[in-house]
């Protein structure tokens, strides 16, 4: 059984943006009835405020398709769940206070999508209604030990229509759940089809393992899931896929759009953005059209050279971040190259699949401190049922509702 949410309870405060008095309830007789449901404080809910976390005024949002099409699914909508400030960040921070780590309070949930990911981390509801610009869905899954999934990019099943936007360019709308069998149900009842359960026989995998990028237990969990596969019957090539730093071309093109999405408030002479998301917006809106045009032909480049690295592969095996959660208020991680910002450790593992629209699906992987790492499992543009069918042999429900895993990884 779910916990019920609770504002009163410290470690749920920072979780939820907005809890109505009751929950809106699915569809009887619809698939998905029994799930429960949170949203990210993005999407437009009929009746409930939307402030994406921010103290600055925001352009109108219609009503999220999305959340309305699972309601007539049967899912129960429980309320909408804090992010990392408009989305325009990494670590899940905004003015309204901390979203907790449930594995380690004074860690980073990761984000945007933190009270996301906590909130089917703390099971109050089954799956969660996240987005992903550069990493939200798949950075909080990883650090949080739950599942993410980012569908590939202008999937109809995941619309952003009713969102309000970052960047047009590299917005996902996906689910984060427990389990990988939860995130299949939901697909299966949007799309009306089954996801097979795929064997991974003679499946060949490339490994990205960037050399000096990650700590010693993140590169430990992508070599045991790349040793786990190879068991499982596929081909690993572990120096198949090496990808460079693309922040160059990501970074313009967010931070121009995100700028123009709220050039309104950015007009007004006290913004009301917090210091840090203020400075990122102004960065975005001083941009010239030359330098985001230049930033939009690195990104075809890009696109070109991933195509390119895949060429006779089926899946890209990544790690999802460069080391376990870090402490609140840590600007710099420290791996194998030493001491790194933040925001450049992990967004340069996750940015090229947003950035090029791939989709992917998050495991978690445990660490020996109790807090978690995590590895992306990409698959080519629109191959999303294979990919989720690949998820789901590695993992089978477990038996109960609150959704702990018997698994078959490592």
């Amino acid at each position: 059984m779910n916990r019920w949410p609770d504002m009163d309870d410290p470690l749920q405060a920072g979780i939820w943006a907005y809890l109505p008095d009751r929950p809106q309830a699915g569809r009887e007789g619809a698939p998905l009835n029994g799930l429960s449901f949170s949203v990210k404080d993005l999407f437009g809910v009929e009746g409930w405020p939307l402030r994406a976390s921010t103290r600055a005024p925001l352009p109108p949002v219609t009503d999220s398709p999305l959340v309305a099409r699972l309601l007539d699914l049967g899912a129960t909508l429980i309320g909408k769940t804090h992010l990392h400030e408009i989305a325009l960040g990494i670590t899940g921070a905004n003015p309204f206070g901390a979203v907790p780590n449930p594995l380690g309070h004074s860690h980073v949930p990761g984000g945007s999508s933190s009270g996301a990911a906590a909130s089917v981390a703390l099971s109050l509801c089954d799956f969660a209604l996240g987005t992903d610009t550069g990493g939200s869905i798949r950075v909080p899954a990883a650090w949080c030990g739950v599942v993410g999934y980012k569908p590939s990019k202008g999937d109809p099943l995941w619309p952003l229509a009713g969102v309000l936007p970052l960047s047009p360019t590299c917005d996902h709308a996906g689910p984060l759940a427990r389990d990988v069998p939860t995130i299949v149900r939901v697909q299966e009842a949007l799309s009306g089809q089954t996801i097979t359960a795929q064997s991974w026989k003679g499946l060949r995998v490339g490994v990205w393992n960037p050399e000096g990028w990650l700590n010693a237990q993140a590169e430990a969990a992508l070599l045991d899931m790349a040793r786990f596969l190879e068991r499982m019957g596929a081909e690993v090539y572990p120096r198949a896929v090496h990808l460079p730093d693309m922040l160059d071309a990501y970074s313009d093109i967010v931070q121009s759009e995100a700028a123009a999405v709220h050039a309104a408030a950015l007009a007004l002479p006290e913004p009301g953005f917090s210091a840090g998301t203020l400075a990122l917006l102004r960065r975005g809106a001083g941009l010239t059209r030359e330098q985001v045009e230049a930033a939009r032909e690195r990104r075809g480049s890009y696109a070109a050279l991933l195509a390119d690295q895949m060429d006779g592969l089926d899946l890209l095996l990544a790690p999802a971040v460069p080391t376990p959660a870090p402490l609140t208020g840590q600007e710099q991680v420290a791996v194998g190259e030493g001491p790194v910002p933040l925001r450049v450790a992990v967004l340069r593992l996750t940015v090229p699949f947003s950035l090029l629209g791939w989709p992917v699906l998050v495991l978690p992987r445990p660490t020996s401190d109790g807090l978690s790492v995590g590895v992306q499992l990409v698959g080519r543009p629109g191959d999303d049922p294979r990919l989720l069918g690949l998820g789901q042999t590695l993992e089978r429900p477990g038996p109960d509702s609150a959704g702990s895993n018997e698994t078959l990884l490592p």
